[in-house]
């Protein structure tokens, strides 16, 4: 006698699909989002672009960092990480707007960098303060590689965002309605005054007796 033998699935594995992208994509949102913001911080310190501005006849070597160039970067940095901790406490619609708060801060921090990488405005000012001569410009303009360092960090922060927003409602949310057992809090029962007749009243019509017999 033949026997037919069937695969029958097991039971767990119908939601691990689902739950398992959940946390993947949680973990990959925490370390872009956390990693772009500090990238971008990091980068807005560090010099950006350098060039010579002519000072009684010589020239004088002048240079700016990021943040002399634009403080756009670090300040989207700054609220693309606070839009990443929001986002585990904000559910449905403010879970959905705060994750594309995110996206749209690291977008920002990454057009900022690259419009940065060839702004001489900055340098243009400090050559005009060296010389004393409003018109002074600068020459030999040349940039450095952290406003794209700035840029990777803006990019790293924009997948943050995007992964919220593909996968957001699959992640936990902050309450302080359950325990961390799954089970809701017990409410206190509001404490009556005998003296008061309202709150006889209140206890009254909750089913409860005042007087504690």
């Amino acid at each position: 006698m033949d026997y037919v033998t069937a695969a029958v699935p097991h039971p767990r594995s119908e939601g691990e699909g689902p739950a398992r992208a959940g946390r993947r994509s949680l973990a990959v949102a925490l370390l872009s989002g956390a990693l772009g913001a500090a990238v971008a911080l990091l980068a807005t310190r560090q010099r950006w672009s350098m060039g010579t501005a002519t000072v009684a006849g010589d020239a004088f070597p002048l240079s700016v960092k990021g943040s002399d160039v634009t403080g756009v970067p670090a300040a989207l940095a700054i609220v693309g990480l606070a839009a990443l901790v929001a986002v585990f406490a904000v559910r449905r619609t403010g879970r959905f707007a705060v994750s594309a708060l995110l996206a749209l801060s690291g977008a920002g921090i990454v057009a900022a960098a690259l419009l940065g990488a060839t702004d001489s405005s900055a340098l243009d000012d400090k050559a005009a303060q060296a010389s004393g001569d409003t018109s002074s410009v600068v020459h030999a303009f040349d940039h450095t590689a952290w406003p794209y360092v700035a840029a990777v960090g803006g990019g790293l922060i924009l997948l943050a965002g995007l992964l919220a927003l593909l996968y957001g409602r699959r992640w936990p949310a902050m309450s302080g309605r359950y325990e961390r057992n799954g089970t809701p809090r017990p409410r206190r029962a509001p404490v009556v005054d005998p003296d008061r007749p309202e709150d006889i009243w209140k206890a009254l019509d909750r089913g409860e007796d005042p007087t504690g017999a």
